[in-house]
């Protein structure tokens, strides 16, 4: 489903809503929310408004379980870092479990290695199902989501759930979660607004199915499965 929205505040606020109402449906349903966060500008919007006193009371913060779509291959205390932005926005205003949070980088350990540990950290919590109660999304100028980049070999895995690879263009290595992993979840919002995203969400909505050049079109358009744009980017 395509919600096109008028302004960001009111966007924001209905992410804001749709990750209180998952949240409380999966830890009534399985005593537990497992989520997969991403990076950037509009998550870190959303996560401002889930910290406030209007949304953090709603949240039974000690059942949920985050861990991320994807990462440079950063330290946690590097300005790039993904983990770095969401403790500064989210997890150092509310009382979340650190014990349930898994970052996507460790000291000392190589980023293949570690796709490899994080896969099983994910399967620790959800088994061999590995199907998230909520994973959310953002997309690129050029139609990329998490570290699914065009052209790239990784947009052919079929098999693992976690994998890390050099990004030449950025000469860095990016840690991710693969398509098969992201299309278990049983709920995906994607955010993406804005005048730079209205090429790439046109052809990924309905252009060709061409995912080599437009990743995010690997994601599978689904029940449980939202976007939310604005009239800048949608036209």
């Amino acid at each position: 489903m395509i919600t096109v929205f008028d302004n960001l505040d009111t966007l924001y606020k209905k992410a804001a809503d749709t990750f209180v109402e998952l949240s409380e449906k999966a830890i009534q349903k399985h005593d537990k929310f497992v989520v997969a966060l991403s990076g950037g500008s509009s998550p870190k919007a959303i996560f401002n408004l889930l910290a406030t006193e209007e949304y953090s009371q709603k949240i039974n913060w000690g059942k949920i379980y985050f861990f991320w779509v994807d990462e440079r291959w950063v330290s946690l205390n590097d300005e790039k870092s993904n983990a770095k932005m969401t403790f500064e926005a989210l997890f150092d205003k509310v009382p979340v479990n650190k014990d349930h949070i898994f970052p996507m980088y460790k000291d000392g350990v190589e980023p293949e290695n570690y796709a490899k540990e994080y896969e099983q950290e994910i399967k620790n919590i959800l088994g061999e199902e590995g199907i998230f109660d909520f994973i959310l999304l953002g997309m690129g100028e050029d139609g990329h989501t998490a570290s699914l980049f065009p052209g790239e070999a990784i947009l052919d895995e079929k098999e693992k759930w976690v994998d890390a690879y050099y990004l030449k263009p950025q000469e860095m290595f990016r840690i991710t979660l693969t398509a098969p992993i992201i299309n278990k979840a049983e709920n995906i919002l994607v955010v993406a607004f804005g005048e730079s995203k209205k090429h790439a969400l046109n052809e990924v909505l309905n252009g060709e199915y061409n995912p080599k050049l437009y990743p995010l079109q690997l994601i599978e358009r689904k029940e449980g499965f939202q976007f939310f744009t604005d009239e800048k980017a949608k036209g």
